[in-house]
């Protein structure tokens, strides 16, 4: 084995060891707080149908590209706080940040809005880089994790590195071209920020508040130049959810895409009642990212596809 290949093979290891570490330290976090840890499937017949995100075929099934209808199934079942950490799927996804399978962390909250997430959310980061900071591979890229952190809403963040307004005069190619090109380049690096208050066409399963023009309660988490987490308050309105399913349906075909047919068994579910609740997807891969420094996504996991 060549010096070069070995010093690669040692960097990756620990790495390893302090994913492992941080994987504790998240399962403690969330037992703590009474949260139920649960599995739920990987194969589905009904991923949700969401514009952007392209599921994997598994035979006659999808791979699940995130477990979100199962957990809110739980919600409305009678659960009050459930988490997962779980490999999710999703098509044509390659490349320095992102992989067709990677880690999932996702947790709901019965009773809870975004705002409480926020509060959630640097509350374990803050938990997680305590438990690794004594790693050797421990060289975060952001200066610290104390909160409370920045908030920027998106459109202050559009007028300001785009000069257009998202939530007045939604466009969605040029939402999500400027988004990438433009608004995630400008924000900061060295602390972590939550870009908030999405447009409505923007969130297809968050709660909006009526305002003139209304807003939706959803937020993403930036560090280190990395989108490391989507959360929102939920949508409870079960005929508001199917509307907004059908419409995407709709959307997707116009763009060629494969329109999944819609999960009837979270639909009935919202029907009994999902209550008030917030939930969040955090990338796992993306967050041992931060807290190593690392570039690529590949270097944070023992085996990548």
């Amino acid at each position: 084995m060549s010096h070069g290949i070995q010093d690669d093979t040692i960097r990756r290891l620990a790495r390893l060891r302090l994913r492992a570490r941080a994987l504790e330290a998240i399962r403690t976090f969330f037992t703590n707080r009474d949260y139920l840890a649960v599995e739920t499937p990987i194969r589905l017949p009904a991923p949700a149908l969401e514009l952007h995100i392209d599921a994997l075929s598994s035979g006659p099934q999808f791979l699940r590209t995130s477990p979100e209808l199962h957990l809110k199934r739980l919600l409305a079942d009678g659960a009050e706080r459930v988490f997962e950490i779980g490999s999710c799927f999703r098509a044509d996804e390659r490349g320095l940040r992102h992989l067709p399978e990677f880690t999932m962390l996702e947790w709901y909250r019965a009773g809870a809005d975004y705002r409480d997430l926020m509060e959630e959310t640097e509350a374990l980061v803050a938990a997680v880089w305590a438990a690794v900071r004594q790693e050797p591979a421990f060289a975060p890229s952001v200066s610290g994790v104390d909160g409370p952190w920045a908030r920027l809403t998106v459109r202050d963040a559009f007028l300001q590195f785009a000069g257009w307004d998202p939530v007045a005069h939604y466009d969605p190619d040029r939402f999500d071209l400027d988004l990438v090109q433009l608004v995630e380049p400008g924000l900061p690096r060295e602390r972590p920020l939550f870009l908030t208050d999405y447009p409505v066409e923007a969130a297809a399963l968050a709660r909006c508040r009526p305002e003139v023009p209304p807003v939706a309660e959803r937020w993403e988490l930036y560090a280190g130049g990395l989108e490391l987490a989507n959360a929102y308050s939920e949508l409870t309105d079960a005929a508001e959810q199917r509307r907004r399913f059908e419409a995407c349906a709709v959307d997707r075909a116009a763009l060629g895409k494969t329109v999944y047919p819609l999960d009837e068994a979270f639909m009935a579910a919202l029907e009994r009642g999902l209550p008030p609740s917030a939930g969040i997807a955090l990338g796992l891969d993306r967050l041992i990212m931060v807290l190593t420094g690392a570039e690529r996504i590949d270097d944070v996991r023992a085996f990548v596809p």
